[in-house]
């Protein structure tokens, strides 16, 4: 989920087929698959006499999620929404989405309890050019409409008014009308189908890459002993540190909080090293930034 979290626009439109001799069914593809088990009474549920064969349907396992889970239990929190204000500049905006790495972003007018749309980084790009140099800006111009709903909705109805009206994008709106957490279409379809990584995330066994000189992208998950050998730098060796205690870089930025962090949360290691949460939900680091002493933030 990344939401926020990162934001998987094309989840739906990589479920739909691509032949064109396909029967009726594969023609309907993923969306409607789904459609139809929600439609489905219960009935029709599996039982002993009627077992339901999902290797043979071609539905994931994850499919009873659809109705036993609410959007509150896939939301990105508020607190880690990541959104900007339509008084937003236009060199402003290029670097929201060259840091966050998202396509979508809420905007909203003075808090984001007022939230009035999203921008796509698509449209920003085809007006004022991938590079933001374009003519004359306004946000407003190119705000798409979002989807508010509760946090009760069951995320297979979500999943289907997402699919019926070509949203990707939701913001979960609690009982005073105050934006409550945000959800994409790809935390639901995960629910489903498990996680789906996308081309910048990282493989499972590749625990770092190297984003520039001294700048590295890496897993929570990374084992700290093989990170310090490429980096040639102890991260144990403090006072405020048990190595005894901790095994990968998400543990070392655990203990030096003593929580978990939210992301876009930088914490500043005793031997100089800078280390930026980018991905986190409230129950665990997924990814981090990590940056050498002496090296510029450009």
């Amino acid at each position: 989920m990344g939401d926020s979290t990162e934001d998987s626009s094309n989840a739906a439109q990589r479920a739909q087929p691509e032949g064109q001799d396909q029967s009726d069914e594969e023609q309907g593809g993923f969306f409607r698959r789904i459609i139809g088990v929600l439609s489905q009474g219960e009935d029709d549920a599996p039982s002993e006499d009627n077992p339901r064969d999902t290797d043979s349907s071609g539905l994931p396992p994850g499919m009873g999620n659809l109705r036993d889970m609410a959007v509150e239990d896939v939301a990105i929190p508020k607190a880690d929404i990541i959104s900007v204000p339509a008084s937003i500049s236009k060199d402003e905006l290029v670097q929201v989405f060259r840091d966050s790495g998202l396509t979508r972003l809420p905007v909203f007018e003075g808090t984001l309890d007022t939230p009035i749309g999203m921008v796509h980084l698509k449209d920003f790009a085809l007006k004022h050019g991938f590079n933001g140099k374009g003519g004359g800006f306004s946000i407003t111009n190119t705000l798409r409409p979002l989807l508010y709903v509760p946090p009760s909705m069951p995320i297979g109805v979500l999943l289907q008014k997402m699919q019926n009206e070509r949203r990707h994008m939701a913001l979960v709106i609690d009982e005073y009308g105050g934006v409550d957490g945000l959800v994409t279409i790809e935390d639901l379809i995960e629910q489903v189908v498990g996680e789906i990584e996308d081309e910048h995330d990282l493989d499972d066994a590749q625990f770092w890459t190297q984003e520039r000189p001294g700048v590295y992208l890496a897993l929570a998950k990374t084992p700290l002993e093989e990170f310090e050998a490429e980096i040639d730098q102890s991260l144990t060796d403090t006072e405020e540190v048990d190595e005894e205690e901790i095994d990968t870089l998400g543990g070392l930025v655990f203990m030096l909080l003593g929580r978990v962090p939210v992301r876009g949360e930088v914490v500043e290691h005793p031997a100089g090293v800078t280390i930026e949460v980018t991905e986190a939900d409230p129950r665990r680091i997924k990814r981090l930034r990590v940056q050498m002493p002496g090296v510029s933030d450009s």
